[in-house]
C-alpha cells in the first residue's frame, strides 16, 4: 500500500490491519449484526447462577489489553460499556482477528456471561464479527477531547469518547419528552407550523432568506411560530403548542446560536399570569425529577427552584438597580452615558430597555419573573386596562438568562394592525412586513389568549449544568475552519 503524506504513521497502521482482514475475506465494515442486546441490559441480566448464560452485544472498543493468549476489550454503546474476554480457545479460527483490533473499532461478540477473577462481568466472546474498523485513532487521551473547540467540530468522537457529554443529550431527550407530556397532560394539542414563511413575522429578528423557485418567490426561515398559532386560536383550536425549530441571522455566543429550539403555547380564555403559573409549574416539575430539594447547580452557583419564585414589575426592578425611576427621562438618560450607553439617536424606551439590561438582568440569579413591560416595546401585547403605556407582558429569568417571554395576546385587529405599522419603522434591514392575513384573521375573532414561549437549549443548560449553549446542541454553528 502506498504511503500517502497525510496519513500518520499509527493510522498507516489501521489500514495495514485494514488490509490483512480483506487478504482473510473478511469485511472490515461488516454488515447486519442482529438480535443485540443493548450493553446495560447485559450487565443487568447477569445471574451467577445460571452459568449457560448466551448473550450477544455489539459496541466500540474503548480499552484494549493484548495479554498474548487473552485479550481484554471494554466495549462502548449508548446506554454502558461491559468488557469482553476474547481467547484463542474460545475463538478458534476467529483468533487472527482479534489480533488486528484497535481502539475504536466497532465489534460484536456472542458468548457465555460470566465473572472474572476480580468480579468484573464480562462477554466471554465465542463468536467475534469485525462491524468497522476504525482507520483514524481515537483521541490520545481516551477520556475525551480537550479542545472545547475540536469537541463541537468533531461532535462524533465527543459522543463517543465522553460519557458525560452522551448523557447531556440523553437528558436533552428525556427533558423534551417530558415537556411534551406535561403539556399534553393538561389538553395542549401539538401542532406543527411552517418553517418557510413568505413573511418574516412574529419576532423583531433578521431572518434568513431562500428562494423557491417554481413559484419563484423569497421565502424566510421563520423566526417565530407565533402569528401562524394565534391563527389556530381563530379556528377553535383552544390549547396549541409547537416544539419547534426557529433561524434569526444574529450573532453567536455561548446563549446564542442562530439556529435554536424554542416551545411556543398558546391558551384560550386565559392572560400572562396563567403562563407564569404554568411556566413555574412546568420548570419546577423538571428541576425536581432532577433533584428533590429543587437547588441545581449551574455555572458555579447553585439556583434555588422551590416555589413561589420571585414576581416583580419592570418598574420596581428598574428603579432598584438602576438609581432613577424609568419616568425620569432626563435621568435615563444621565445613567446611561454613565455606563456608557450610546443614547443620543435612541427613542426613549430604547434607552429605557438598554439600561435595564445593562443594569438589572445579570442581579436575577434565581427564578424572577419581570413583569409589566412598557407597551412600546411589544407590539403583540394587550395593554393593561387602567394604563395603557403598560403591557401584560412578563420574562423570566434564570441566572441571568432569558428563559421564557409570554403575554396576554393582542386580540383587536384595529389596535394589532396600528402596532404593526408602528413596529416596522425604521426595520428595513429586518426585511419585516406586515402581515395582512394575521390581520384579516383577527377580525374573524381570536379569544382572548395567554402566550408564552421558552427556550428548549437555555433550559437544557441551567437543567444539566452546561454552560454554553454550544454543549446541548449536538451540532452547533461555527467559524470555517480556515
Amino acid at each position: 500500500m502506498e504511503n500517502n503524506n497525510n496519513i500518520n504513521e499509527y493510522e498507516q497502521a489501521r489500514l495495514e490491519k485494514l488490509a490483512k482482514l480483506r487478504e482473510l475475506n473478511v469485511d472490515p465494515f461488516g454488515g447486519k449484526f442482529p438480535d443485540t442486546e443493548q450493553l446495560q441490559t447485559i450487565t443487568g441480566k447477569y445471574d451467577p447462577k445460571n452459568e449457560e448464560q448466551i448473550v450477544r452485544g455489539a459496541g466500540r472498543i474503548i480499552l484494549l489489553r493484548d495479554i498474548g493468549k487473552l485479550i481484554f476489550v471494554t466495549l462502548r454503546d449508548q446506554t454502558g460499556t461491559i468488557q469482553t474476554g476474547l481467547t484463542k480457545n474460545y475463538l478458534g479460527d476467529s483468533w487472527p482477528l482479534a489480533k488486528l483490533l484497535d481502539l475504536g473499532d466497532i465489534i460484536g461478540v456472542e458468548g457465555q456471561l460470566g465473572k472474572t477473577k476480580t468480579g468484573e462481568i464480562t462477554i466471554w466472546a465465542q463468536n467475534l464479527t469485525i462491524l468497522s474498523k476504525a482507520t483514524l485513532p481515537p483521541p490520545e487521551k481516551w477520556h475525551g477531547l480537550q479542545d472545547v473547540e475540536l469537541r463541537y467540530r468533531h461532535r462524533y468522537v465527543d459522543l463517543f469518547a465522553n460519557p458525560e457529554v452522551m448523557d447531556t443529550f440523553k437528558d436533552r431527550i428525556a427533558i423534551i419528552q417530558e415537556i411534551r407530556q406535561f403539556l399534553q397532560n393538561r389538553g395542549f394539542l401539538e401542532v406543527e407550523t411552517p418553517m418557510m414563511q413568505p413573511i418574516a413575522g412574529g419576532a423583531a429578528a433578521r431572518p434568513f432568506i431562500t428562494h423557491h423557485n417554481t413559484l419563484d418567490m423569497d421565502l424566510y426561515l421563520r423566526i417565530a411560530p407565533e402569528l401562524y398559532l394565534k391563527r389556530l386560536l381563530v379556528g377553535g383550536m383552544v390549547r396549541v403548542f409547537e416544539i419547534n425549530r426557529n433561524f434569526r441571522n444574529e450573532g453567536i455566543s455561548t446563549q446564542h446560536n442562530p439556529e435554536f429550539t424554542m416551545c411556543e403555547l398558546y391558551q384560550a380564555y386565559a392572560d400572562y399570569h396563567d403562563m407564569m403559573d404554568l411556566i413555574e409549574e412546568l420548570i419546577c416539575h423538571l428541576a425536581r425529577q432532577r433533584n428533590e430539594n429543587m437547588q441545581l447547580e449551574f455555572n458555579k452557583s447553585s439556583i434555588d427552584y422551590s416555589s413561589p419564585w420571585k414576581r416583580s414589575t419592570y418598574a420596581d426592578l428598574f428603579a432598584e438597580y438602576v438609581g432613577c425611576p424609568m419616568t425620569d427621562l432626563p435621568a435615563v438618560r444621565q445613567k446611561a452615558r454613565e455606563f456608557q450607553i450610546e443614547e443620543a439617536a435612541k427613542e426613549d424606551i430604547v434607552v429605557v430597555n438598554d439600561l435595564f439590561e445593562a443594569c438589572v438582568e445579570d442581579k436575577l440569579t434565581n427564578p424572577t419573573f419581570v413583569y409589566d413591560y412598557p407597551a412600546a416595546l411589544c407590539p403583540l401585547t394587550k395593554r393593561k386596562a387602567d394604563n395603557p403605556e403598560i403591557a401584560e407582558r412578563f420574562e423570566l429569568f434564570i441566572s441571568s438568562m432569558e428563559i421564557a417571554n409570554a403575554y396576554t395576546e393582542l386580540n383587536d385587529p384595529a389596535v394589532q394592525e396600528e402596532n404593526f405599522r408602528h413596529q416596522l419603522r425604521g426595520q428595513e434591514e429586518t426585511m419585516a412586513t406586515m402581515d395582512e392575513d394575521f390581520i384579516t384573521a383577527l377580525k374573524y375573532g381570536m379569544p382572548p389568549a395567554g402566550g408564552l414561549g421558552f427556550g428548549i437549549d437555555r433550559l437544557v443548560m441551567l437543567l444539566t449544568n452546561s454552560p454554553s449553549i454550544r454543549d446541548v446542541i449536538l451540532f452547533p454553528l461555527l467559524r470555517p475552519t480556515d
